[in-house]
């Protein structure tokens, strides 16, 4: 049954018209008076819907019933990472969002190609809340993840608060690293919330890497291969998420 994200109040027995772009959607699927659908807020529920009335602009649906579903993983997870260029961001988000990501926070850093600030990232992170938008409503997740607004890898690294008890890992490219098959489990078994540090293209420098670890996050690997800046991050969260089933 198709899904849509409304930002819209969602009660049984609601008669009311989709928001905009949840109409052209319906519209675009050529969906009829009678057939059903599926409406969620974001918030981690579901509303079963029917469409009542399609007009040229208008959509009207008559809400039913709700229930709650819990589709996330059972730990939060938090990915920190150097913007990769292009459209391999968009894909970045959208495959974070399908794989559980609780938090994302966009960097920039030293090596990034990706340099974003002002009303241009603001703009980039309106167009990448659409993409986890939309993938949401793919996966079947009810519970959208956070999008942080970009920073600069020093500002997110000093703003870092010690107290928190969650596993850190930076994904390392220095030595004195630890594969990551075995710095995960014991983060698991504990139950803590965990944080992902993925450089740019090229990784993180020298220094970047060096105040990530004073911070506290343990230096991992993935293996001897090099990995693009997108399918290193996403490796980590496709590992949490097969452990988790």
């Amino acid at each position: 049954m198709p899904r849509f994200l409304v930002d819209m109040p969602l009660a049984d027995g609601l008669e009311a018209a989709l928001p905009a772009a949840a109409a052209r959607h319906v519209q675009v699927l050529r969906l009829q008076p009678g057939d059903g659908l599926t409406l969620f807020d974001g918030r981690g529920s579901e509303w079963e819907a029917r469409v009542v009335q399609m007009g040229r602009s208008e959509v009207r649906v008559r809400v039913g019933a709700s229930q709650p579903v819990d589709r996330e993983l059972p730990l939060p997870i938090t990915l920190a990472v150097g913007m990769p260029a292009n459209e391999r961001m968009d894909w970045l988000v959208e495959k974070a969002t399908e794989l559980g990501v609780s938090t994302l926070q966009p960097l920039v850093c030293e090596r990034s190609v990706l340099r974003l600030g002002g009303e241009r990232a603001d703009r980039k992170l309106a167009h990448w809340q659409g993409v986890a938008s939309a993938a949401a409503e793919q996966c079947g997740r009810t519970t959208l993840p956070r999008l942080l607004p970009v920073r600069a890898f020093g500002e997110w690294q000093r703003a870092l608060r010690p107290d928190v008890t969650e596993a850190r890992f930076v994904l390392s490219l220095a030595e004195g690293t630890r594969p990551f098959v075995e710095a995960l489990p014991p983060a698991l078994r504990a139950g803590q919330g965990l944080l992902f540090l993925s450089g740019p293209e090229g990784g993180l420098c020298n220094t970047e890497d060096a105040q990530a670890r004073a911070a506290g996050l343990q230096p991992i690997t993935l293996g001897p291969r090099v990995l693009r800046a997108e399918t290193a991050a996403l490796t980590v969260l496709a590992a949490v998420a097969a452990l988790f089933g």
